[in-house]
């Protein structure tokens, strides 16, 4: 017999909860935008950093993907510091 467990995406097997998992999927989406547009900032991280109202280290944070560390909200908060807008797309499961 086989313990096996399928998923439809990584963040289902990382969360326990299927609202968990929406979460860090919005999060993780708003942060890869945010990197992607980031990087073609000019200027070193401290200046980006600046830029964005946060420390360095945080910057840090942001830059490593580390999504269990930013909220949805403060996700929104740096792109709308980061010059973007924010849209909200649902779709049936």
């Amino acid at each position: 017999m086989s313990n096996e467990q399928t998923f439809g995406s990584v963040w289902e097997a990382l969360a326990d909860t299927p609202q968990e998992a929406a979460h860090l999927q919005a999060r993780s989406g708003l942060m890869i935008e945010l990197n992607e547009n980031i990087k073609a900032w000019p200027g070193t991280d401290t200046e980006k950093a600046r830029r964005l109202g946060i420390t360095k280290p945080r910057f840090s944070n942001l830059k490593a993907g580390r999504v269990d560390l930013f909220s949805l909200d403060a996700l929104v908060d740096l792109a709308a510091s980061a010059g973007l807008v924010v849209r909200v797309q649902l779709a049936a499961a």
